[in-house]
């Protein structure tokens, strides 16, 4: 099985895919990244000097550096990704799809001389800790030093990967470019990408390849993350048996010294760094962060979920980050940390709003203007981004480059809902639970262009922008995955809203005081008998949660945690709609836990 997953491998494959890329796209030169810290320093220190990038103030900000984007590239674009296979129904109804042949035609006229004048790197990297028997190698090919050195942050990115390479391991192929080719004496602009509707970034799951075209941001470029680690791992859990998810991992101790790891999955911009990275609020209790957005979990030898953390470094939402809302994050911002469209005041450093103190004279916004701080823009784009090692975190845990991973015991799905989903509740079996994360849903945030802010759209899992293969298949896989575990070791799920409120106002604190509902949940994973059961799953016992020392009215706990039939009967209505659109691919067991839920509201 592992010689089919892979296109090239070995130092001849690594040959014969950068010689094929370099003839087309025709660069004026090929550099082999070696990911060493001199490296990255001098390609920053080129991108100052062809004004890309600022280096920010040496005494605030240590060996930190400023960008800004075009601001048609400030996001991921989902209406330009796209799962590329023969047939649709492979792809499904939740992605874009086009014919795997008829994309590569397409790419093939675009990468053609697009490199022209360029630097083509070379990116060997490992997504996974490198002696991780779950780890995968990549190379990325790019002509953006932006993404270069992003991601010699971002990955295990280097000489070492190129060894293992070398000596003959397989590796997935990514393809970027920003397609704009430099003629000669022309001048590149500050940021080089292609018009919204000439992107394209493509997964390929029958051949397990990657390309990018026309994007310079995050997501779109940065291959190891959205497009590696779970649109095409994904697809490789699927055929080997294990799980590529949306989600974050922290460890949790008790003040009596026991640890438990969970993993929480959570649409972007809804809190997953701010709950990875948590201070908690009570006392004897401590978190550590193993990673922020992406877990791949597997069935270790002992029985149990054992999860890595693909990535190697932050790349986190900036607005609303104080030393207050996540001191950890904030903590870690503050040396070797690349900032992405926040605003840059007079004396080289940077601001955003929420950043817990009011924005200086004499700075310049996203765009690079003069700000008027009476204006109502935000000087910040909302999507503004800091990337840094994880290891910059004051909270990482020591077992964030554990090859074998950290045994999960709870698995927690939640969005930002204003209505309906109390403050916490549990599954009441691994099928539930894979319902309860399948119809999840969440407000939409700033991270994706082409969508409403505000408006509520389901994401199953967490998932939908980045499951690499049809989705109701998908939920089969979770279904299957938990037949493989014995009951008294496969992990808890829970789902939690931090985001319901009353009057306009939220009802939980959150932040740092999500930590009461982390204790509860510990709990129950310890099998404490401290909840009550109610027609959507399990919730909390009166004065099972934790509320000492907590400014809270009873009666807004009461609302956080509150079930209003009348909200879950129009919730029924759009799960069912959501599910309907799956048609036959949808499992029936699916079908059997929804049922249950509303012969219990029904009655």
């Amino acid at each position: 099985m592992e010689d089919e997953i892979y296109l090239y491998k070995g130092e001849k494959g690594l040959s014969e895919f950068v010689n094929k890329w370099k003839e087309i796209c025709k660069p004026e030169k090929v550099y082999i990244c070696n990911g060493s810290e001199e490296e990255k320093h001098s390609l920053l220190e080129e991108m100052v000097a062809q004004g890309k990038a600022i280096k920010l103030n040496e005494k605030k900000r240590p060996n930190s550096y400023y960008f800004r984007t075009d601001p048609s590239d400030v996001a991921r674009v989902e209406s330009r990704t796209f799962i590329c296979c023969p047939e649709q129904k492979d792809a499904g109804i939740t992605n874009n799809w086009v014919n795997d042949q008829e994309m590569k035609k397409t790419l093939l006229s675009l990468y053609t001389g697009c490199m022209e004048g360029r630097t083509m790197y070379v990116i060997p990297f490992s997504m996974g800790p490198l002696s991780s028997p779950y780890s995968f190698l990549g190379v990325e090919i790019t002509d953006s030093a932006y993404v270069a050195v992003h991601m010699s942050v971002m990955t295990r990115m280097g000489q070492k990967a190129l060894e293992r390479i070398n000596k003959g391991e397989g590796f997935i192929p990514c393809m970027h470019s920003v397609g704009m080719p430099l003629k000669k004496g022309e001048k590149d602009s500050m940021w080089p990408c292609r018009p919204v509707e000439e992107k394209y970034i493509c997964q390929f799951p029958q051949t397990m390849e990657i390309f990018s075209y026309g994007s310079g941001y995050g997501g779109n470029a940065l291959l190891g993350k959205k497009c590696f680690s779970l649109r095409i791992a994904s697809v490789l859990g699927k055929k080997q048996g294990w799980l590529a998810e949306h989600m974050l991992i922290v460890g949790i101790t008790n003040p009596k010294g026991e640890k438990k790891y969970m993993a929480a999955a959570f649409p972007s911009a809804c809190g997953k760094t701010n709950l990875a990275m948590i201070q908690p609020s009570i006392p004897g209790w401590k978190a550590e962060t193993v990673g922020d957005d992406i877990c791949w979990m597997h069935i270790g030898k002992d029985g149990y979920f054992h999860a890595i953390n693909p990535e190697y470094g932050l790349f986190g939402v900036v607005p609303f980050t104080s030393d207050k809302t996540n001191h950890n994050a904030y903590e870690a911002m503050r040396k070797d940390t690349l900032f992405t469209n926040v605003a840059l005041t007079s004396d080289g450093d940077v601001w955003w709003e929420g950043i817990g103190y009011d924005a200086p004279d004499n700075m310049l916004d996203w765009h690079g203007n003069p700000y008027d701080k009476n204006s109502q823009e935000p000087a910040a784009h909302k999507n503004s981004r800091f990337t840094a090692p994880i290891t910059n975190c004051p909270c990482v845990s020591k077992e964030f480059d554990s090859p074998d991973g950290v045994k999960i015991s709870a698995l927690i799905f939640g969005g930002r809902r204003a209505t309906t989903v109390p403050l916490v509740y549990e599954a009441k079996s691994w099928n539930h639970g894979v319902m309860i994360a399948s119809s999840v849903g969440s407000e939409i945030t700033a991270a994706t262009l082409g969508l409403t802010l505000g408006e509520l759209r389901l994401d199953p899992f967490a998932m939908k922008p980045f499951c690499g293969y049809n989705m109701a298949h998908y939920f089969g896989h979770w279904i299957e995955m938990g037949k493989k575990i014995e009951d008294s070791k496969r992990p808890k799920i829970f789902c939690v809203n931090w985001f319901r409120k009353h009057d306009g106002k939220f009802l939980w604190p959150g932040y740092a005081e999500n930590s009461r509902v982390l204790e509860y949940i510990f709990n129950r994973c310890n099998g404490k008998e401290n909840f009550v059961s109610s027609p959507i799953g399990l919730v909390p016992a009166h004065d099972a949660l934790n509320t000492k020392g907590l400014d809270i009215k009873q009666d807004d706990l009461n609302r956080a945690l509150n079930i209003d039939k009348s909200e879950w009967k129009a919730e029924i209505e759009k799960i069912e709609k959501f599910y309907d659109t799956f048609g036959e691919d949808l499992p029936k067991e699916l079908h059997v836990e929804l049922n249950k839920l509303k012969v219990n509201l029904y009655k």
